[in-house]
This record gives C-alpha cells, sequence and structure tokens, in this order.
C-alpha cells in the first residue's frame, strides 16, 4: 500500500466532474487504488476521501464511519449515484483538501446512494446522520462540488480569506 498525495483547493481536479469508472476498469489496478485511498483517508485521519482529492478526475470514494468503537465500516462506493435524499441536518464539516477549515454546513439526515464495489457489482446503500453526511460530502466530491459551495456567501469569503492567509505563511500547498 502506497500514501497518496492529498491535493488542496483550488486545484482543477476538485472543481471538475469526475468520469465513471468503466466496466473494464474493475480489476487489480482499481482495487489497489482503493485500499491506497483507504491506507490515505487513515493517515489523514478522515472519514471519506474521494478520487479527486488524491488528484484521479473518477467518480468513486472510499469511507469509514465507524459502528462502534470496536468496528469500521469501510466501504469504496464506485459510479455513486444518489437516489434518495431525506430531512435536514446541520453539523460541523471539514474536508481533507481544505486542512484546517470547518464550518456548518446543512444536508439531508437520510440518504440511499446505488454504487458498484470494487468488483463491480451494483449496491445500495441507505444512512443516516454522519454516514449521510459522508456520502453527501464525497459524491459532491465526484460531481466538482467543494464543501466551499455549500457554505453561506460570508462564510465562504471568510474561508477563501483564512487559505489566502495560510498560502501567504506556506501553510497551504
Amino acid at each position: 500500500m502506497a500514501l497518496l498525495k492529498i491535493v488542496h483547493y483550488p486545484e482543477p481536479v476538485l472543481l471538475t466532474i469526475g468520469k465513471p469508472v468503466g466496466e473494464d476498469e474493475f480489476n487489480d489496478e482499481l482495487r489497489k487504488l482503493v485500499e491506497d485511498m483507504f491506507e490515505t483517508m487513515y493517515d489523514a485521519q478522515g472519514v471519506g476521501l474521494a478520487a479527486p482529492q488524491v488528484g484521479i478526475s473518477k467518480r468513486l470514494f472510499v469511507m469509514d464511519v465507524p459502528i462502534d468503537e470496536e468496528r469500521s465500516n469501510k466501504i469504496a462506493l464506485i459510479n455513486p449515484e444518489i437516489i434518495v435524499q431525506e430531512g435536514e441536518q446541520v453539523g460541523d464539516e471539514g474536508c481533507l483538501s481544505f486542512p484546517g477549515i470547518y464550518t456548518t454546513v446543512k444536508r439531508e439526515v437520510r440518504t440511499v446512494v446505488r454504487y458498484k464495489d470494487v468488483f463491480g457489482k451494483q449496491q445500495e446503500l441507505d444512512c443516516t446522520d454522519l454516514s449521510a453526511r459522508c456520502v453527501l460530502h464525497e459524491t459532491d466530491h465526484c460531481d466538482g462540488i467543494v464543501f466551499l459551495d455549500r457554505m453561506s456567501i460570508l462564510k465562504r469569503e471568510l474561508a477563501k480569506r483564512k487559505i489566502k492567509r495560510l498560502k501567504k505563511t506556506g501553510n497551504w500547498d
């Protein structure tokens, strides 16, 4: 396994709609990428990581929102498609491509996502709360949407100013 470089905003790949993973791409190379993404996500202490965040313009992400302290819930979602969104939750959100930036984001409390697993088999995941937030956040990455786009105009401007300051001090690459 290898650690991948997490790209930071405003890297163009983060703002581009990812290409679907083709049927011929469900192979050992894809499974290795998924394992490397999990390793990278764990190393960065995240709960989700999308391919665009490691510079790959593809529609796939990994997530692990633990069931409890003992059990992880490791899952890779390829070509995700949100088919149900319900309710509302408001909570703090961060992003590995925006280190040090956290803000309150409104999202649906329940979502159902259709996706393919690493072997190309169609699956559905019905999730709520943090898992739903993670699925929606990472699917946004696959769609070229960053969580800055989900902030109020004022919060977005404050975040952009903070990023500008971090760039000047060399703390944002």
